[in-house]
C-alpha cells in the first residue's frame, strides 16, 4: 500500500528540520491554525501551561533572529543568510504556576503537533532550545513568572534536506550542492520485540 494512504505516516517520515526559508508571509489565519494544533496536544494532568507568543511582524522577526542559534554542527555555513530567513516566529511559553513535572513532555507534544501541520501546509520550521532567553524576556516583555522554553521559527520552504542512514556519526553535513544530509539510526537497529535485547 503507498504511503500516500497514510497523510499523518506520511507527514512525519517526511518533515525535516528547515533552516532556509522563502520571503512569502504566512497567512495569520495559517499562524492561528498551527497554535491551535498545539493547544490540543496532550498535557499531563491537561493542567495546559503552555502559552505562544506569535512573532510575524518584520521588523520584530529581525530583531529576534539573532536571539536563536542556529545548526551547531554546520554552524556559520548552515545558518539562514540574508533573504532565506524566517517569516514567523512561536515563542514557546511556560506558565510557572501551572508548570508540571510533566511540562517538558507537553512542550514536545505541541512542538510536534506545529510542526507536522505546518509540514502539510509547506512551512517548514526549526525547533530551537539555543535561544538567548533574558534578551528575548525583554524584547517581547515576558514576566518572570513565565518560562521561556523554546522558539520555533517558520517560514515557507526554501530547501529540502534529506535522511542518510546513521554510519557512525550522528552530525548532519552539507554536500556541495548546499542539500543537507541528516543521519538518522535504522529501525532494525532501535527496535526490539517483546524484551530488551542487542
Amino acid at each position: 500500500m503507498s504511503i500516500d494512504n497514510f497523510p499523518v505516516y506520511k507527514a512525519i517520515t517526511e518533515r525535516r528540520t528547515i533552516r532556509k526559508f522563502s520571503q512569502k508571509q504566512i497567512p495569520e489565519e495559517t499562524l492561528k491554525r498551527l497554535i491551535n494544533t498545539a493547544r490540543v496536544a496532550p498535557s499531563g494532568g491537561n493542567r495546559q501551561p503552555l502559552d505562544y507568543i506569535v512573532i510575524n511582524e518584520p521588523a520584530l522577526c529581525a530583531k529576534l533572529f539573532p536571539l536563536v542559534k542556529w545548526a551547531g554542527y554546520i554552524a556559520p555555513n548552515g545558518d539562514p543568510k540574508e533573504g532565506e530567513e524566517p517569516t514567523a516566529y512561536f515563542i514557546v511559553l511556560v506558565d510557572r504556576d501551572i508548570k508540571s513535572t510533566t511540562s517538558a513532555y507537553d512542550v514536545g507534544a505541541a512542538a510536534e503537533n506545529i510542526q507536522l501541520a505546518a509540514w502539510e501546509d509547506g512551512i517548514g520550521c526549526c525547533w530551537q532550545g539555543a535561544i538567548m532567553r533574558e534578551e528575548i524576556r525583554a524584547l517581547f516583555k515576558i514576566p518572570l513568572d513565565v518560562e521561556i522554553d523554546c522558539v520555533i521559527s517558520l517560514g515557507y520552504k526554501a530547501e529540502s534536506p534529506v535522511i542518510e542512514d546513521y554510519k557512525g556519526s550522528i552530525k548532519y553535513w552539507q554536500d556541495e550542492n548546499k542539500t543537507l544530509h541528516v543521519p538518522k539510526r535504522k529501525l532494525e537497529d532501535i527496535l526490539r520485540w517483546n524484551k530488551y535485547s542487542r
